[in-house]
């Protein structure tokens, strides 16, 4: 089983910035695509970035293009999303995600993934 954990929200003010941290572990674990995905009170699950794991590919939402960035970090199995510039509409709980190999480029579908992280709150609010 692949275990998936996310740190790093918290509280900030508007124009402000944080860094999002996931691991991934388990023996099994081989992801095409490894993502960010976040969801406020009364909204559905939206898609924030993506990783390409093979060519380390970047994708982003409209709504967070050119102010968050996604990374790999310094493990294999590690990514960050440093967020910058943040705003009020940024609030929601983000969740870490991965998915296995396959043919689709679904990237930004949330049903697509296999494993996901528990979550972690940022709140954007002065």
């Amino acid at each position: 089983q692949v275990e998936v954990a996310e740190s790093g929200g918290g509280l900030v003010q508007p124009g402000g910035s944080l860094r999002l941290s996931c691991s991934f572990s388990g023996r099994t674990f081989s992801a095409q695509y490894m993502a960010w995905f976040r969801q406020a009170p009364g909204q559905e699950r939206e898609f924030v970035s993506a990783l390409h794991t093979l060519d380390d590919g970047t994708y982003y939402s409209e709504a967070v293009k050119g102010r968050f960035t996604i990374a790999r970090g310094g493990a294999e199995s590690t990514m960050f999303l440093q967020m910058t510039s943040l705003k009020p509409e940024d609030t929601a709980v983000y969740y870490c995600a991965g998915r296995r190999w396959g043919f689709a480029n679904t990237y930004y579908s949330a049903r697509t993934y296999d494993w996901w992280g528990q979550g972690t709150q940022v709140t954007v609010s002065s």
